[in-house]
């Protein structure tokens, strides 16, 4: 039988006594899980308050008194305000990814009897979400109040389907105390943090269009729904969110598409169709890589963003729709503009609010926590929680936050990395061996699927100058650039690049020679970082 641990706050009401005596004559739910006899604690994590230390100490003394054998672990945990969802959600989950849980040598207990009602549900959702991997532990007094007893317990596991309708209340309940628009996600990389502050703001008090750029894979289509979902969260939204992307309406199906037809418009048109836009009424309309549409459909996006008006294919009047508009693209509009592929005035309009989403080699400190929301989401998507060894996790962040790892499809290619390696591990376990074999094939698909030197350096230098390049070094500065991207500072990009030459150079460092070299073209550390 496995040793039980039991997690849980302190009582501060419950678990008090103002008389010495009088503690022997109550029912204290801390001391009192102690004494069952069909239920030995052989340890008993406390949390409480720094504020209750007196408290946290005289419990402790008095479990020692009923149960001896109870291994007290006191964890001072303190809330500015214990009623406020995302401090006391986001540091009860900092706990629980800190605490070095053993589930394969210990049994747990989560005590929710004690604690405000906040902490109570947060216990509960991170129990359900088995970020505490136990189970659920409720206690009360006896009924018989003529005599003092240990009272009752009950222990509640979370994965009978009876409590699946109870977790998706208290979910929808506390989806707001977590940072929304990340999905949860513990992202660490301070600029794409302030973007989404920023966003979440617009969002709520915006109907404005917003325009979010970024290279493929980035999270676009991702964020707009989220947006979406908080829109509808605060009762500012009530229709579908509608997603298109443009790059697939091509020719005169385009029109009819986004914005419909009557029927006898043209050949197969053999009745009524509403269109995207229409679709879209009353909700959100989210037109991923928007910069692909011909400039006649631009034209009407932008009578139908400003009138909330456009005129379906073959109608002799136009239709009106309500929406709520966020458009996406990887392509450089500013530059589309320039080359007459893209309206000026149509970019003017989207142009108020408009958001740059970096890719992973320019997040690479928000790899981990998106590599544990991944798990997470595999476990959601296949009912079965699957984890890294330590050994294992190590290398693949080695690799992945390397100048190896290209990630040119960025968090997609994260998403389909986890979820290889996770399917693949049958014990339950992704062990060093299923990370070599991972990364061995990350390696061949990038190898394959590279397009060339100028890739990205036509995002840096202009067409002109590319063209007066010698291919000797474009594909030099290509890859100079590639490994600065993925390195956290200059001196590391310098390090990387300049390993073997270093002990033979005594009057510059790393950082000064890649510098100069980066001037030769016009080029700066905070250019390439930010492009």
């Amino acid at each position: 039988m496995k040793p039980l641990t039991v997690i849980g706050f302190i009582g501060s009401t419950l678990d008090a006594s103002e008389a010495a005596p009088s503690r022997w004559n109550k029912w204290r739910p801390s001391v009192n899980l102690c004494m069952h006899e069909d239920l030995r604690v052989d340890r008993f994590v406390m949390l409480h308050g720094t504020a209750h230390q007196a408290l946290a100490e005289m419990v402790t003394a008095d479990i020692a008194t009923v149960s001896p054998e109870t291994a007290v672990e006191r964890r001072p945990l303190d809330f500015k305000d214990p009623w406020d969802f995302e401090e006391v959600y986001g540091k009860l989950l900092d706990f629980a990814r800190s605490y070095p849980f053993e589930p394969d040598s210990e049994d747990y207990l989560i005590h929710i009897t004690t604690g405000t009602h906040v902490v109570q549900i947060c216990l509960f959702l991170l129990t359900e979400a088995h970020y505490l991997p136990g189970r659920l532990l409720q206690t009360q007094p006896s009924r018989d109040r003529q005599r003092h007893t240990a009272g009752a317990w009950s222990a509640i596991d979370l994965d009978l389907s009876r409590y699946d309708s109870i977790a998706t209340r208290f979910a929808a309940a506390a989806a707001e105390s977590i940072s929304f628009l990340k999905s949860g996600i513990d992202t660490r990389n301070e600029a794409f943090n302030r973007m989404i502050d920023e966003i979440e703001q617009v969002a709520i008090r915006s109907k404005a269009p917003l325009l979010l750029m970024g290279p493929t894979g980035a999270g676009k289509s991702q964020l707009a729904r989220r947006i979406y979902e908080l829109r509808r969260l605060k009762h500012q939204i009530s229709g579908p969110f509608v997603e298109v992307n443009c790059a697939t309406l091509k020719g005169d199906g385009a029109m009819s598409a986004l914005f419909g037809h009557k029927k006898g418009a043209f050949t197969g048109a053999m009745s009524d169709r509403p269109g995207l836009l229409r679709t879209a009424d009353k909700g959100m309309l989210f037109l991923d890589e928007i910069g692909e549409l011909g400039l006649d459909e631009q034209a009407m996006i932008l009578r139908a963003i400003e009138e909330k008006r456009f005129m379906p294919v073959g109608a002799d009047k136009d239709v009106g729709s309500d929406f709520q508009l966020i458009a996406g693209t990887n392509r450089d509009l500013a530059r589309a503009m320039t080359e007459g592929t893209f309206r000026d005035d149509l970019f003017a309009r989207l142009n108020l609010w408009t958001f740059s989403l970096p890719g992973l080699s320019q997040r690479l400190e928000d790899i981990e926590p998106n590599l544990d929301y991944e798990l997470d989401r595999f476990a959601q998507r296949e009912s079965t929680r699957v984890t890294f060894n330590k050994e294992a996790r190590h290398r693949f962040l080695t690799f992945a936050t390397s100048a190896d790892a290209s990630w040119p499809g960025n968090f997609r290619d994260l998403a389909a990395s986890v979820t290889r390696m996770a399917t693949l591990a049958s014990s339950g376990r992704i062990n060093i061996n299923g990370v070599d074999a991972e990364i061995k094939r990350l390696s061949e698909l990038w190898a394959h699927s590279r397009t060339g030197p100028s890739d990205n350096l036509e995002e840096l230098l202009d067409d002109a100058v590319l063209k007066q390049m010698d291919m000797f070094d474009r594909v030099q500065l290509a890859e100079v650039v590639q490994i600065c991207r993925g390195s956290q500072s200059l001196s590391d990009a310098g390090r990387k690049l300049f390993a073997a030459s270093r002990n033979r150079r005594t009057t510059e460092n790393d950082a000064d020679r890649l510098r100069k070299y980066l001037t030769r073209f016009k080029l700066t550390w905070a250019t390439i970082k930010q492009t």
